[in-house]
C-alpha cells in the first residue's frame, strides 16, 4: 500500500518517526515534505492531491496539533480526513467513513501511541454499506 507523508516544521520529528515505521513494516512511503512546508496547509495540499488520484492510497499528516492539517483537507473536494489522537478512532474512521487520511499532531501523540494509531488506520478497510450513504452526504458538501 502507498502512503502518503506530508508535514510542516512542527510535525516533522514524528513524520520521521511514522516514516522510519512504515517503511520497516513494508509499505510504500511517499514522502511529500522531506524539508518541512513552510506551512500545513502546503504539506497538506500536497498529500490530498495524490490521495485523490490513487483511491487504494493512504495519508497521514503531520503538524503541531493534527488540527491545521484536518482543517485544511476538508476544504479540499472530495477529501475525508480525520483529526486522530487514539486507536480506535484511527480505526473507525476508515470503516466507516472512508476517510483518506488522518491527521495527527506532533505535541499530541508520542511517538508509541502514533505507530499504533497508524497501524489501526491501514489495517482498516472500508465497511461501505449503509456508512455509504454518509460519505456521499460528505462528497456532497464540497
Amino acid at each position: 500500500m502507498k502512503v502518503y507523508l506530508g508535514s510542516d516544521q512542527d510535525g516533522m520529528e514524528l513524520k520521521n518517526v511514522i516514516k522510519s515505521y512504515l517503511t520497516e513494516n513494508g509499505y510504500e512511503v511517499i514522502d511529500k515534505s522531506e524539508t518541512a512546508s513552510e506551512d500545513f496547509v502546503e504539506s497538506t495540499k500536497a498529500v490530498c492531491q495524490e490521495l485523490l488520484k490513487d483511491d487504494s492510497a493512504r495519508g497521514i499528516l503531520f503538524d503541531k496539533y493534527g488540527a491545521g492539517s484536518f482543517m485544511t483537507a476538508c476544504k479540499i473536494k472530495g477529501m475525508i480526513a480525520a483529526e486522530i489522537s487514539e486507536e480506535r478512532s484511527a480505526y473507525m474512521t476508515r470503516e466507516h467513513n472512508n476517510a483518506k487520511a488522518i491527521c495527527l499532531g506532533n505535541e499530541i501523540l508520542g511517538k508509541g501511541l502514533a505507530k499504533n494509531v497508524v497501524k489501526e488506520f491501514l489495517a482498516a478497510n472500508y465497511d461501505g454499506g449503509r456508512h455509504q450513504v454518509r460519505v456521499d452526504m460528505l462528497n456532497a458538501m464540497c
